[in-house]
């Protein structure tokens, strides 16, 4: 007799939104810096400039991202509670009309007859499983289980130390090699965080290893084209 635990489905979830927090301050943080200072690296050959452009951009992004993290989160779980709180009252000013709605739920997932009914009174007969039903079933909601400061928290370090990678080999190498060095290891990074993604969750590891370099990329390069193009007319 195999025993699962109770909340084995909320700690994928959790794991899931935590997830999603990390890869998107990780990915950004990395991204807007290398695009950043290889963009400066291309106008000056002041290695102290680039750090001083790198380090600045880092903080003024995490700190960004952070409250975009916290608000957007915020927000989120803000709307669920308010559509939960909403059904709750449905539920028990109008118990009628929302058994029925029950019952239209599940008739539509090809339930009949007695069957139907008995679904319906079981569904119906515990207030949260009843509620929790009209929220997914009716709404397609599912619960917000990430708090907005854990969220804010996970992007932050997450875009502080991300940065660090392509800015490193600044303090090594000449510009130049340098410039060489630091692509090549964001380009790595990149493709490692796509691919652990996939391996957390779903999807095939070399495509979304691929698909992360291919957007980070295409940043920096940018970056790089502006950088050049600045650097000609100042």
């Amino acid at each position: 007799m195999s025993i699962v635990p109770k909340d084995r489905g909320e700690q994928h979830s959790k794991l899931g939104s935590k997830l999603r927090d990390f890869i998107l301050g990780w990915q950004d943080g990395m991204v807007n810096v290398l695009g950043l200072i290889l963009g400066v690296a291309s106008a000056t050959q002041s290695v102290r400039l680039i750090m001083i452009s790198g380090l600045a951009a880092a903080f003024a992004e995490a700190i960004s991202m952070a409250a975009v993290a916290y608000t957007s989160t915020k927000a989120e779980l803000d709307f669920y509670n308010s559509e939960l709180e909403k059904e709750r009252r449905e539920i028990r000013q109008m118990p009628e009309a929302e058994r029925q709605e029950i019952r239209e739920i599940y008739f539509k997932k090809g339930f009949r007859g007695s069957l139907l009914e008995a679904v319906v009174r079981k569904v119906t007969s515990n207030k949260k499983v009843w509620t929790d039903t009209m929220m997914q079933e009716e709404l397609k909601l599912s619960p917000v289980n990430d708090k907005p400061k854990d969220a804010a928290v996970i992007v932050l370090i997450a875009s502080l130390v991300s940065p660090m990678i392509p800015m490193i080999p600044f303090l090594f190498f000449p510009i130049i090699s340098a410039v060489i060095v630091s692509f090549t290891l964001s380009v790595i990074t990149l493709f490692v965080t796509g691919a652990i993604e996939a391996r957390l969750t779903i999807g095939n590891w070399k495509k979304r290893g691929l698909e992360m370099v291919i957007v980070g990329t295409a940043a920096a390069v940018l970056g790089y084209l502006v950088g050049k193009v600045l650097g000609a007319f100042l």
